[in-house]
């Protein structure tokens, strides 16, 4: 607690920079004999040191029958590591005011580390014994497992918010990896017996998996020799990553109608696959989906919440990942008005093809992005974060560097052709549905084949899939 408010006092006198400013600072990249990569950042202005540990791997790497072990992989390797239970390592890094946590994303497990200067060493301790000597206890592995279930199926029965990335990502891209619930469901999880979280960090950490980043108040050569002594002999992962290919797009319109009986209100996802992380128009995308449904005075906050009173949120999001991921609207309305608010999603992701956005609109969107970005990499912890992510994707630093440029290159007709190339055109939607099929089943007909599955199954695919 001390640690942040340290860190959130310094940020509130700090000066904000434009776009056109935005660089990153110089760092060293050395790669180790094992095949592990060292990205350091010397920055002396607070007496703070952040660490980001990135696994290459991630919830792909799960087998689809057991969907959610990395998850419990991540959440295990905090409960305990080299001699000390959960309890005692969760104190030694308290103790100090440090910080280190781990999250399985969908191509690399993460972790994250953030103490004072002063206690480097026991950072290093920790963060090694957590990565390299992780107990893996089986009672820990046990109430983890039962915990995740019971979240699912409390979601299930409360709001199904939550739920939809789930459903919506098995409806888009089916057998591939991104199919995969990264937290698993309730039938994968119980599948998940301690054996296999044992064999799935043997076969997916390991030297050759690492990247370690590290920025902050230390000497950088004192840190290399460091982190090269502590990480250095650290073998191979046992396993070999999977090689994933491009989803593909989705010709015409399906909707999969996920029941629940007695719903008040219906949760809807539409979309289909995007793009990469490698699409050249990064900066024309940001701009489109900002003006889409990426900030509160988007078209769709601004038609379905502000205007037409339908719902209390409308977004769209592009996930972007080594493969395409997906683009999607997502919202919810009441059950009476599920039709009104599918339509006029609809009609304004047609209205985004047609029309595009003007001079004005592309400013406007350009300076909220501006505003929003430079804070994102200002402290040790974001650093280091972002250079683990480049690293992660194979991007160099100008992908950073040369951002406030991009921005500033976008025009109403590169736009256009982004949206062209990235959103899908009305014809060609995945519609997910979480509600009263029996208020709903008839009207949402209307939008192509029907595939109905009841929100009590224990997994987010139909059965019949």
């Amino acid at each position: 607690m001390k640690l942040r408010c340290l860190l959130l006092a310094l940020l509130a006198v700090a000066g904000a920079a434009t776009a056109q400013d935005i660089r990153l600072p110089d760092y060293e990249r050395v790669v180790l004999d094992n095949g592990a990569v060292l990205l350091l950042a010397e920055k002396h202005d607070v007496p703070l040191i952040g660490m980001r540990a990135t696994m290459r791997g991630g919830s792909v790497t799960d087998p689809a029958d057991k969907a959610g072990l990395s998850h419990l992989l991540a959440a295990a390797l905090q409960k305990g590591a080299g001699g000390r239970d959960a309890a005692a390592f969760a104190e030694a890094a308290a103790s100090v005011g440090g910080f280190v946590d781990v999250a399985a994303a969908l191509e690399s497990t993460d972790l994250t580390a953030e103490f004072l200067s002063r206690d480097v060493e026991l950072m290093i301790e920790l963060v090694a014994d957590l990565l390299m000597r992780p107990a893996l206890a089986e009672d820990e592995f046990e109430k983890e497992r039962e915990r995740a279930s019971a979240l699912i199926s409390a979601a299930r029965d409360g709001s199904v918010g939550g739920l939809m990335p789930a459903y919506a990502g098995a409806f888009i891209f089916g057998d591939h990896a991104y199919g995969k619930a990264p937290r698993g469901s309730e039938s994968t999880l119980a599948a998940i017996e301690h054996a296999d979280l044992q064999h799935h960090y043997e076969a997916h950490f390991g030297g050759d998996r690492l990247i370690l980043s590290v920025v902050g108040d230390f000497d950088l050569a004192a840190m290399k020799a460091r982190l090269s002594e502590v990480f250095g002999a650290w073998e191979a992962a046992s396993g070999e990553l999977p090689t994933l290919e491009p989803a593909p797009r989705i010709e015409g319109r399906r909707v999969l109608l996920v029941d629940k009986p007695g719903a008040q209100q219906t949760y809807f996802w539409m979309g289909n696959v995007g793009v990469g992380i490698d699409y050249a128009q990064r900066a024309d995308l940001r701009i489109a989906n900002t003006l889409f449904g990426g900030r509160f005075t988007s078209m769709l906050m601004t038609a379905l919440r502000v205007e037409a009173g339908l719902t209390y949120g409308a977004r769209s999001a592009v996930a972007q990942h080594s493969t395409p991921g997906h683009v999607t609207i997502r919202s919810s309305a009441e059950t009476a008005m599920t039709v009104e608010a599918i339509d006029m999603a609809i009609a304004l992701l047609g209205k985004l093809h047609e029309d595009g956005a003007d001079e004005e609109m592309v400013a406007s969107a350009r300076n909220y992005i501006m505003g929003q970005f430079p804070p994102t990499l200002e402290t040790a912890a974001s650093l280091a974060t972002t250079f683990a992510w480049l690293e992660l994707y194979g991007l160099g630093r100008d992908y950073i560097d040369t951002y406030g440029t991009a921005l500033e290159a976008v025009t109403p007709e590169t736009l256009a052709a982004a949206v062209g190339d990235v959103y899908p055109v009305s014809d060609n939607l995945l519609i997910v549905l979480v509600g009263d099929a029996e208020a709903i089943r008839d009207a949402v007909a209307r939008y192509g084949p029907v595939t109905e599955m009841s929100i009590t199954e224990p997994r987010f695919r139909p059965a019949s899939e």
